[in-house]
């Protein structure tokens, strides 16, 4: 029992770091370059709400609280938002 669960939050912090550093260069280059041109809005905008949704159910996980699920759907989230923001304000607010 303990060697199953220690499996299932190893896999967790490997998927965790995995998606993070997936994810982390795209957010970094477009906040250093403020390029949006090939971002779907919608796509950052879906990928926000799943990961609050994400948080929500790590943070909610009872007995036990999914620290990793909770932690990589904050950070990407975040990441998504300031993604998110730029674009919009490439598209809408900078074009007036």
């Amino acid at each position: 029992m303990v060697e199953q669960s220690l499996f299932f939050e190893l896999c967790g912090w490997i998927a965790s770091i995995s998606l993070i550093l997936g994810y982390l260069p795209q957010a970094i280059q477009t906040i250093r370059t403020r390029q949006t041109d090939g971002i779907a809005v919608p796509t950052f905008l879906m990928m926000a709400i799943g990961g609050i949704c994400f948080m929500l159910q790590g943070i909610l996980h009872q007995p036990d609280k999914l620290w990793a699920l909770f932690i990589t759907n904050l950070i990407t989230t975040c990441c998504s938002i300031i993604v998110f923001g730029i674009k919009i304000y490439n598209d809408y607010i900078k074009k007036k």
